[in-house]
């Protein structure tokens, strides 16, 4: 590999325990299900033979898992990062989508008209998310050049991170799909580009 080239597994967490619920699990430290285990044992399947010298984690439960996971099987220890947390949902943590639609029809709309700029109450805006998003994978990409690294985070934080690496505006966040237990692969290199080699895998 390039000395220059950092190539990152970004992976989103497996199932959530309250996926059938169709939750804004945001901050809400949620653990995985049964199903989301397995899921990562699959994703930690094929990152086996891989060179990974760090495995990184957002600091909640359901990305601590997975890291922890993949991590064994490069006789690693996971690091967790704040920066490296879901949006922040703030009142509406927790809560299923279909009453967040009937409590706050207002705010609902209000977000979708303005993806970018709208907090709800308590919580934080997906501009001032990528900040954070983007001040964690840079340092991962800093601290490894040359290497391969593991970062196990959430759908939000792996859509900020795919949109800055392909240049799109943040407008287009929701036009990136990330399933449970998805796999992207992005290398980036010294003048600042980067390749994404797989999404949503």
């Amino acid at each position: 590999m390039d000395k220059g080239q950092t190539k990152i597994f970004l992976i989103r967490h497996g199932e959530v325990a309250n996926a059938v619920d169709r939750c804004y699990n945001g901050h809400y430290d949620i653990d995985l299900s049964t199903e989301g285990l397995r899921q990562i044992e699959r994703i930690a399947d094929r990152l086996e033979n891989e060179p990974i010298k760090a495995v990184y984690s957002s600091d909640l439960l359901r990305t601590i898992k997975g890291a922890r996971i993949i991590a064994e099987r490069h006789s690693l220890e996971a690091i967790s990062l704040k920066e490296l947390r879901e949006l922040n949902y703030g009142i509406w943590e927790g809560k299923r989508v279909d009453d967040i639609k009937r409590l706050y029809p207002d705010d609902v709309e209000a977000r979708y008209s303005d993806i970018v700029n709208f907090r709800i109450r308590g919580g934080e805006t997906l501009r001032e998310m990528r900040e954070r998003v983007l001040l964690g994978i840079e340092g991962i990409i800093h601290n490894h050049r040359g290497e391969s690294v593991v970062v196990v985070a959430h759908g939000g934080v792996n859509r900020i991170i795919i949109v800055w690496s392909l240049d799109m505006d943040l407008k287009n966040f929701f036009r990136i799909k990330q399933d449970y237990a998805a796999l992207n692969i992005i290398s980036f290199y010294n003048n600042e580009k980067a390749i994404v080699e797989l999404m949503n895998g």
